[in-house]
């Protein structure tokens, strides 16, 4: 079984912001595991996607492109396994993420969604007081696609800068007070690890400060472990990452974030090995499947 070859595709640059190099480490590492297990591994670009330069039947991704995107779920439902899922992949995305963790009863801020070119009611405007603003039609590709706002006027600002940049849509996600946590993931494995990304020097856009030195605030981590594996799971995603909040308030843990395969970089030697396992369990299951 081992003689078929797996395509591998590469993240643009450009949807890597602050993280080029680690992104890149994770699929090389990731990509060489597989090699060692004795799979052959033929490495491509986003661009080699969009040009249907992909034969194979069996792919591992880390693509992000709207473009990329639409082919892979393409190629999905014509029947080729694709790892992640476009369609997990799509469901990160900022307002589809939101409305499927919130419609999944996972824990998630207080948010609303709103168009940016239309004029916000007024009786909502007291809900863009210390709030986050957040591009909800793709992946933040700039430190401007997530935004701390303290009042209604900075949050009007940065919708109007939006509807100028072409975004459609947004959602404002209420502010939580208390230690800001980060995790990474591998669906159908033992791998699951998580830090205080402030404590570490860990950032993408530098929005970690807004929550400050951790506290330390006790929470279960069995019980963040089972909130991101049903996040998984809703979401369509195998290889994942994101952000939680342990509220001071309360001591709730709510999901502020998930992405599809993130960089790992804390722990990347760690999570490729486990990466590989994942992906050879579905290209087994799959091809016997076949049979």
């Amino acid at each position: 079984m081992k003689d078929i070859a797996i395509a591998g595709i590469r993240r643009g640059e450009e949807f890597s912001p602050g993280h080029i190099d680690n992104d890149a480490t994770i699929f090389r590492l990731s990509a060489n595991e597989l090699r060692r297990r004795g799979w052959t591994v033929n490495e491509y670009s986003e661009k080699h996607l969009a040009e249907n330069l992909i034969d194979e039947q069996y792919i591992f991704n880390m693509a992000r492109s709207k473009t990329s995107i639409k082919r892979l779920q393409q190629l999905e439902t014509s029947g080729r396994t694709v790892i992640n899922s476009a369609f997990g992949i799509d469901s990160c995305t900022r307002e589809k993420m939101t409305r499927i963790l919130i419609a999944n009863h996972i824990p998630h801020p207080e948010s609303i969604f709103v168009h940016t070119a239309e004029a916000i009611p007024r009786f909502m405007l007291n809900k863009l007081n210390n709030c986050w603003i957040k591009r909800g039609d793709s992946h933040a590709v700039m430190p401007e696609d997530v935004t701390y706002v303290e009042n209604s006027q900075q949050a009007l600002t940065i919708l109007h800068n939006y509807a100028m940049r072409g975004i459609p849509n947004a959602v404002i996600n209420e502010h939580l007070t208390g230690d800001l946590v980060k995790f990474y993931g591998i669906a159908g494995t033992d791998f699951f690890h998580w830090f205080y990304p402030s404590a570490e020097a860990h950032s993408k856009f530098g929005h970690e400060r807004i929550n400050g030195t951790p506290k330390g605030i006790p929470f279960n981590l069995n019980h963040l472990r089972h909130l991101c594996t049903q996040a998984a799971e809703a979401l369509n995603v195998q290889i994942y990452g994101g952000d939680a909040i342990i509220c001071e308030k309360d001591l709730a843990i709510r999901i502020i974030d998930f992405n599809d395969w993130p960089s790992f970089a804390p722990c990347r030697n760690e999570a490729a090995p486990f990466i590989a396992q994942n992906i050879q369990s579905h290209i087994t299951q799959h091809s016997r499947a076949a049979v």
